[in-house]
Protein backbone atom coordinates (compact mmCIF):
# COMPACT_ATOMS: atom_id res chain seq x y z
CA UNK A 1 0.00 0.00 0.00
CA UNK A 2 2.48 2.47 1.15
CA UNK A 3 4.79 1.31 -2.37
CA UNK A 4 1.64 2.42 -4.26
CA UNK A 5 1.00 5.41 -2.75
CA UNK A 6 5.12 5.94 -3.56
CA UNK A 7 4.46 5.81 -6.85
CA UNK A 8 1.43 7.82 -7.62
CA UNK A 9 3.38 10.77 -5.26
CA UNK A 10 6.50 10.61 -7.51
CA UNK A 11 4.71 10.38 -10.83
CA UNK A 12 2.46 13.53 -9.62
CA UNK A 13 5.90 15.45 -8.92
CA UNK A 14 7.39 14.48 -12.38
CA UNK A 15 4.21 15.50 -14.23
CA UNK A 16 4.55 18.80 -12.53
CA UNK A 17 7.94 19.33 -13.03
CA UNK A 18 7.61 17.93 -16.64
CA UNK A 19 4.73 19.98 -17.61
CA UNK A 20 6.43 23.46 -15.65
CA UNK A 21 9.38 22.30 -17.84
CA UNK A 22 7.46 22.26 -20.94
CA UNK A 23 5.78 25.98 -20.32
CA UNK A 24 9.43 27.56 -19.53
CA UNK A 25 9.93 26.12 -23.29
CA UNK A 26 6.96 27.22 -24.56
CA UNK A 27 7.51 30.41 -22.89
CA UNK A 28 10.97 30.94 -24.58
CA UNK A 29 10.59 29.61 -27.74
CA UNK A 30 7.20 32.17 -28.00
CA UNK A 31 8.96 34.63 -27.28
CA UNK A 32 12.16 35.19 -29.12
CA UNK A 33 10.01 37.07 -32.20
CA UNK A 34 9.13 40.09 -29.55
CA UNK A 35 11.39 43.00 -29.37
CA UNK A 36 13.89 43.79 -26.54
CA UNK A 37 12.87 45.98 -23.89
CA UNK A 38 14.23 49.02 -24.35
CA UNK A 39 16.59 50.83 -21.95
CA UNK A 40 14.90 51.63 -18.49
CA UNK A 41 12.17 49.08 -19.43
CA UNK A 42 11.07 45.49 -18.62
CA UNK A 43 9.06 42.48 -20.65
CA UNK A 44 6.49 41.42 -18.67
CA UNK A 45 4.51 38.20 -19.70
CA UNK A 46 1.09 36.55 -18.93
CA UNK A 47 0.15 33.21 -19.55
CA UNK A 48 -3.29 31.48 -19.18
CA UNK A 49 -3.85 27.78 -19.83
CA UNK A 50 -5.54 26.59 -22.42
CA UNK A 51 -9.44 26.12 -21.72
CA UNK A 52 -12.43 24.81 -23.38
CA UNK A 53 -14.00 28.22 -22.81
CA UNK A 54 -11.36 30.43 -23.57
CA UNK A 55 -14.41 32.41 -25.88
CA UNK A 56 -16.23 33.33 -22.75
CA UNK A 57 -12.99 34.73 -20.56
CA UNK A 58 -11.60 38.27 -21.14
CA UNK A 59 -8.05 39.30 -19.17
CA UNK A 60 -7.91 42.68 -17.70
CA UNK A 61 -4.50 43.74 -16.79
CA UNK A 62 -2.46 46.66 -15.30
CA UNK A 63 0.32 48.45 -14.11
CA UNK A 64 1.21 49.64 -11.02
CA UNK A 65 3.36 49.99 -7.75
CA UNK A 66 3.51 49.94 -3.77
CA UNK A 67 3.64 53.18 -3.01
CA UNK A 68 3.07 54.83 0.29
CA UNK A 69 -0.23 56.93 0.35
CA UNK A 70 -2.37 58.67 2.79
CA UNK A 71 -5.11 56.12 4.06
CA UNK A 72 -8.63 57.88 3.04
CA UNK A 73 -8.14 58.87 -0.52
CA UNK A 74 -8.32 56.97 -3.57
CA UNK A 75 -4.96 56.90 -5.53
CA UNK A 76 -4.29 55.51 -9.01
CA UNK A 77 -1.63 55.69 -11.32
CA UNK A 78 -1.56 58.28 -14.61
CA UNK A 79 -0.03 56.25 -17.61
CA UNK A 80 -1.71 54.66 -20.99
CA UNK A 81 -1.06 51.32 -22.88
CA UNK A 82 -0.23 51.80 -26.54
CA UNK A 83 -1.32 48.48 -28.22
CA UNK A 84 1.47 47.70 -31.16
CA UNK A 85 1.67 44.84 -33.97
CA UNK A 86 4.19 42.48 -34.24
CA UNK A 87 4.95 42.99 -37.60
CA UNK A 88 5.09 39.51 -39.82
CA UNK A 89 3.60 38.02 -37.06
CA UNK A 90 -0.16 38.53 -36.79
CA UNK A 91 0.08 39.21 -32.52
CA UNK A 92 0.33 42.31 -30.55
CA UNK A 93 2.30 43.04 -27.61
CA UNK A 94 1.79 46.45 -25.00
CA UNK A 95 3.50 49.01 -24.14
CA UNK A 96 2.84 51.21 -20.90
CA UNK A 97 3.79 54.99 -20.63
CA UNK A 98 3.61 56.72 -17.73
CA UNK A 99 5.54 60.00 -16.00
CA UNK A 100 5.06 58.31 -12.69
CA UNK A 101 2.12 60.33 -11.48
CA UNK A 102 -0.62 59.73 -9.20
CA UNK A 103 -3.71 61.12 -9.60
CA UNK A 104 -5.89 60.89 -6.29
CA UNK A 105 -9.22 62.47 -4.79
CA UNK A 106 -8.68 65.23 -1.88
CA UNK A 107 -10.83 64.41 0.64
CA UNK A 108 -9.43 65.73 3.98
CA UNK A 109 -7.94 63.07 5.98
CA UNK A 110 -8.71 63.35 9.78
CA UNK A 111 -5.18 62.03 10.51
CA UNK A 112 -2.15 61.64 9.08
CA UNK A 113 -2.38 58.08 9.04
CA UNK A 114 -0.23 56.94 5.70
CA UNK A 115 -0.11 52.99 4.27
CA UNK A 116 1.29 51.22 1.85
CA UNK A 117 -0.46 50.46 -1.46
CA UNK A 118 -0.33 49.29 -4.34
CA UNK A 119 -1.23 52.38 -6.81
CA UNK A 120 -2.60 51.19 -10.34
CA UNK A 121 -3.28 52.20 -13.42
CA UNK A 122 -6.45 51.93 -15.74
CA UNK A 123 -7.24 48.14 -16.93
CA UNK A 124 -6.59 47.36 -20.17
CA UNK A 125 -8.54 44.48 -21.37
CA UNK A 126 -7.64 41.85 -24.15
CA UNK A 127 -9.33 38.57 -25.28
CA UNK A 128 -8.40 35.19 -23.20
CA UNK A 129 -6.35 33.25 -25.15
CA UNK A 130 -4.62 29.90 -23.70
CA UNK A 131 -2.11 29.67 -26.63
CA UNK A 132 -0.23 32.83 -27.01
CA UNK A 133 1.55 35.19 -23.79
CA UNK A 134 0.33 38.06 -24.19
CA UNK A 135 3.57 40.88 -23.61
CA UNK A 136 3.50 43.39 -21.97
CA UNK A 137 6.57 46.22 -21.77
CA UNK A 138 6.37 48.84 -18.33
CA UNK A 139 9.05 50.89 -17.09
CA UNK A 140 11.45 49.20 -14.55
CA UNK A 141 9.63 49.52 -10.69
CA UNK A 142 6.57 49.07 -12.25
CA UNK A 143 4.56 45.51 -12.19
CA UNK A 144 1.71 44.20 -13.80
CA UNK A 145 -1.14 42.31 -12.47
CA UNK A 146 -4.07 40.73 -14.20
CA UNK A 147 -7.89 39.66 -13.57
CA UNK A 148 -9.06 36.66 -15.99
CA UNK A 149 -13.14 38.03 -16.45
CA UNK A 150 -15.70 35.15 -16.63
CA UNK A 151 -18.80 35.21 -18.83
CA UNK A 152 -21.63 32.73 -17.56
CA UNK A 153 -22.33 32.74 -21.66
CA UNK A 154 -25.97 33.63 -20.89
CA UNK A 155 -27.50 36.44 -22.90
CA UNK A 156 -29.83 38.49 -22.29
CA UNK A 157 -32.17 41.39 -24.38
CA UNK A 158 -32.58 45.27 -23.35
CA UNK A 159 -35.80 46.66 -22.79
CA UNK A 160 -37.24 48.81 -25.96
CA UNK A 161 -38.40 51.83 -24.58
CA UNK A 162 -41.72 53.51 -26.48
Amino acid sequence: MAKSILTVLLFGIGMMAGSQAMAQDHVKASLEMFPKPAEGQKQIIIEVPLSDNDHNKKIAFYVGKDTETDACNHHSLMGSFEKKDLQGWGYDYYVFHTEGHIAGTKMACPDDQKITQFVRSNSEFTNYNGRLPIVIYVPEGYDVKFEIWRSDAETYRGMEIK
